[in-house]
């Protein structure tokens, strides 16, 4: 997520500025055939009218405003479905912390066990957190990473610079195992859907302590309504993930901002060559600059429209992970606690 107030010129160029070569070069040799038939054939009036290509580019713009309203309502679902995962994060805990007392304990249960049994509840959803972002960041086929080889390469560079790849995410690929229990790590990560399997085995403990009368029946339908909403927010999380914004949206964008931007320097040059006899040649750095705007929306809603893609538009899944670990701990009585996630260049992930 960037969190800086203002973009800089700079990350503006190194986002979308490779764009303005190719334009200039199409829109240098449009206005250069445009003029060549005015020089030689005299033809002072030979260009596409104005009008119809302004029709195209507000039909267009309505389409690109569209898709981006589309990728922002994904962006802020998302945004809203860790929301609330911090919230019954929390809300677990201290249920599990209140609830599971030996007060309708059936047999001889220690304090110590209990405790035992609070920090096995909790340190096992902090590693279901874990496992669901890492689940979240497993590319699709319609993200970047998995297109052509030019696009590969520019999102490879844009993990570095904008996404995950400024932060070395030790907790999720190796301290998950310090989170679940030894006897389960090798059965819940090698699972087809480790986040499932991981909230199965909180609800096969509550059974446990059912069994035992740690708790009784209502606090055992209280804790397990918890765990159900867990599966509720994954499930949100996964539609998103799994279900790309649809292609004829997605893709046909690119499509007809491609129609408009060849046609513009030929509607452009006419426009201007109307000032002077040379005037069309002003066309090109008009031509480019609405091109150019209307590729970087494209673009915008293009890197939106994945929330859990691990660029720098995505939900910061990391840091509301360590938020929430954080918080648990401490419900816990742990005072070693981990830093909080801090923004790096910008970005927080």
């Amino acid at each position: 997520m960037f969190v800086q107030k203002n973009f800089k010129f700079s990350g503006v160029m190194r986002f979308a500025g490779g764009h303005l070569i190719w334009l200039t070069i199409w829109a240098t040799i449009a206005t250069g055939i445009i003029e060549l038939i005015h020089e030689y054939q005299g033809n002072d009036k030979f260009g596409i009218p104005w009008l119809p290509v302004s029709i195209i580019g507000t039909a267009v713009a309505f389409y690109v405003g569209f898709k981006n309203n589309s990728a922002y309502d994904r962006l802020w679902e998302a945004r809203k479905i860790w929301g609330a995962i911090v919230n019954s994060s929390r809300m677990w805990s201290t249920t599990v912390i209140s609830f599971a007392t030996k007060e309708f304990a059936q047999e001889n249960v220690s304090e110590a066990e209990i405790k035992v049994y609070h920090k096995k509840l909790v340190y096992r959803h902090i590693g279901w957190l874990y496992a669901l972002r890492s689940q979240l960041l497993i590319p699709t086929p319609w993200e970047h990473i998995n297109q052509s080889k030019l696009i590969r390469r520019t999102t490879e560079a844009r993990f570095k610079r904008w996404g995950v790849g400024l932060f070395v995410d030790e907790t999720t690929q190796i301290e998950l195992k310090h989170f679940l229990p030894e006897d389960e790590v090798d059965q819940l990560i090698n699972a087809k859907n480790t986040a499932t399997q991981i909230i199965h085995a909180q609800s096969q403990s509550l059974k446990e302590m059912r069994k035992k009368g740690i708790i009784e029946d209502f606090r055992h339908m209280e804790l397990q309504n918890i765990l159900n909403e867990f599966y509720t927010h994954q499930g949100k999380a996964e539609r998103i993930k799994k279900f790309p914004l649809p292609r004829q949206y997605g893709n046909g964008s690119q499509i007809f901002i491609g129609i408009f931007i060849f046609l513009l320097p030929f509607s452009m040059v006419s426009v201007f060559h109307e000032l002077t006899a040379w005037g069309g040649w002003l066309s090109i750095p008009f031509s480019v600059l609405v091109a150019w705007i209307f590729i970087f929306w494209e673009l915008v809603g293009d890197y939106s429209e994945n929330p859990f893609e691990g660029l720098g538009n995505d939900i910061p899944m990391l840091s509301l992970c360590r938020t929430i670990e954080i918080d648990l701990l401490e419900m816990l009585g742990e005072t070693d606690l981990p830093p909080a996630i801090e923004a790096k260049d910008g970005i927080l992930m």
